[in-house]
Formats: C-alpha cells, structure tokens, sequence
C-alpha cells in the first residue's frame, strides 16, 4: 500500500511538474516568412514561457481556416495588407479583442472598430525617384498625373493589392471622380505597361527606363541590404525615397497585423501574445526585421528605416480605405491602368 501511495504520489508531482515546465503553445498562422517574425517571438517566449509554434501560409489562409472550422488549432493569424486583414475578419474568421494594453498602444487609425484586427508595423506606399534625374525632394500623389511626368513613370500592376489600396486611399481623399480622372492621367504618364513587382520599379530607374517608380517603403530595406543579389545594392543606391504629401495629409501606409482567431484553442496565452506584440518593444524588434516602421508613436524604427526618412502618415482610418477597395478595382479596369499609356 505504501508502494502504491509513493508511485500515485510521484506521478503527481511529476504531472504537476510538468505543467509548470511546459506551458502551453500558442498556434500562429502567418502569411510572413517565420524568420522575419522568430525574433519577436523568441522574446515573447523568454519573457513569458510559452512557447509558439508557425504554420507558413504563402496562400489560400481563408479556405484553410473556413475547412478547419471549429477544430481549427490557429489562435492568432499575422498578416500584411488592409485587404487580407479585412477579408479574414470580415468572412467570420477572427473574434473581437477589447484590451486595454493592446488599444493604448495601437492607434484607432491602426486597428479595426471593432477589434477584429490590429496593425503592429506600418510601410509607406511612396515614390522611388532617381538621384540623378529628379531634383526635387517633395511630391504629392496628385503631383504624379502631372504632363510633366509623361513618359517618366513606373508601376506594377494596378490591380496588386498594394496599388489598390493606394487608390482607395486616393477616393476616401479626393472623391471617386476625380480619382477616376486622376488614374487615367497617371497611367498616360506610365513609361510602360505596368511590369514586375516593386523592386522592378526601382531597376528600371537605375537603368533609365524611368525616373519615378511607386512602392512600398521596406522594398528600399530589402535592397540594400541583399548579400545574396549585390546588385539590388545598385538599384537602391540610385533612388532616394520621396513620401507624398508629407507635407498636407500625410503619406499612404498599409500595415502589418495581427488577429485572434475566431476558435483560438489557448485564448488566454494568445492574448498575451498579442499584448506583447503590441508592446513598444515588440514593435521595434519586429519593424527591425522587416524594414517598417512601428505603428505605436515614439517607438523607433532601425536605422536602415530612419534613413530612408521621416514619414507622416494619413491618418484615415485603415477601415476606410477597405471598404473602398472594390471601388478602387473597378476604376483600375475602367481606364485601362495595365493596358499602359496610349500610344
């Protein structure tokens, strides 16, 4: 009896033992690259002692999660662009986070109404001008549909998701018809049809092919730091970044996020993840490995973002711009933006 005793005993201790050394894991589902977000989350672990654990999704994070339904094992979801965030939290796929912590630190801008997302860093949508050919160092958006920028301008596709929502931004400004007018002039300014990604547009104005090329801020980061392709080094150097309407309104910026997931399994742990995500510190580390800036205010971006130089963002609300999004798709169709400039 005195047997049985001891070994119920220890079995009890070691099961309570191993409750305390092994804390539970919170699920991530995320569309970034996990090395990009394994700093940040190994500080996460150090500081609390739960572990996470990344599922990589290049694609299809909607189908999966609506598939996995209830037995879904994701607790929160890390995502970039204001589409993506919307998509999933307005397909049903995210709950509400009303906390305290995570709202001081996020501005309403930043996060939705009704805490279904948040944004943790944000990228600037500006202009890559070339150093050798563009003297100015200011621009407006509007300024880009100007007849003196004919021939002079690189894009991609106008239907990428980044373009869209600049777009949008551009009808929640402006109004619908003068963007319509606006895009029209824009692309018969375009040097080409629309081609490549972002750091397309960069090569192209170090070869000459323009002067002025749209995208986002952390494309400048990428660049000039890519030991595996020197030459994008090359690229960089030959633009300087112009951010539109820093001046009046304030540069477009999309975001970075993050979402609890509707059936989180270890909702109390993610939360806590996402507290510290939100935290200051959390944001300068993540905004570091991606090249963004932190979207808490007086949290610091590196120095590789600080040199790119200071942004002022709009501050209409990210929200806004979502709703928009189709709006913006349908003028993107209507003036033919892909089709490039008339001949």
């Amino acid at each position: 009896m005195k047997t049985l005793l001891s070994i119920l005993f220890s079995a009890t201790a070691l099961s309570s033992l191993s409750g305390n050394a092994f804390a539970e894991t919170v699920n991530i589902y995320s569309y970034r690259q996990p090395d990009l977000i394994k700093p940040v989350l190994d500080a996460f672990t150090k500081e609390t002692g739960i572990e996470t654990k990344v599922q990589f999704l290049k694609k299809g994070m909607v189908e999966k999660l609506q598939a996995e339904d209830i037995n879904s094992p994701a607790d929160v979801i890390m995502t970039v662009d204001i589409g993506r965030l919307s998509e999933i939290s307005n397909k049903g796929l995210t709950q509400p986070v009303d906390n305290d912590a995570i709202n001081a630190n996020i501005p309403d801008s930043f996060r939705s109404a009704d805490g279904n997302w948040f944004g943790l860093t944000i990228r600037g949508r500006v202009v890559f001008a070339s150093k050798d050919r563009v003297a100015q160092n200011e621009i407006t958006y509007e300024d880009l549909a100007k007849p003196e920028w004919k021939g002079r301008i690189c894009t991609r596709s106008g239907q990428h998701a980044y373009n869209v929502a600049l777009f949008a931004s551009m009808i929640a400004n402006k109004g619908e018809e003068y963007t319509e007018k606006w895009l029209g002039d824009v692309k018969n300014n375009l040097a080409r049809k629309p081609d490549g990604n972002d750091r397309a547009q960069a090569r192209a104005i170090f070869s000459g092919e323009c002067d002025l090329g749209i995208g986002n801020t952390y494309y400048v980061g990428l660049m000039q730091n890519n030991e595996k392709d020197p030459e994008q080094k090359e690229w960089a150097k030959s633009i300087k970044v112009l951010f539109p309407n820093n001046n009046d309104r304030g540069t477009h910026v999309n975001v970075s996020g993050m979402a609890l997931a509707k059936n989180s399994p270890n909702k109390e742990s993610a939360i806590k993840l996402m507290e510290f995500l939100a935290s200051g510190t959390a944001q300068e580390i993540y905004a570091e490995q991606v090249y963004e800036y932190p979207v808490k205010p007086g949290a610091k971006p590196s120095a590789t973002v600080a040199g790119f130089g200071e942004i002022k963002p709009d501050t209409l609300a990210l929200d806004a711009i979502a709703e928009l999004r189709k709006a913006a798709s349908r003028l993107v169709d209507k003036v033919g933006y892909d089709n490039g400039p008339q001949s």
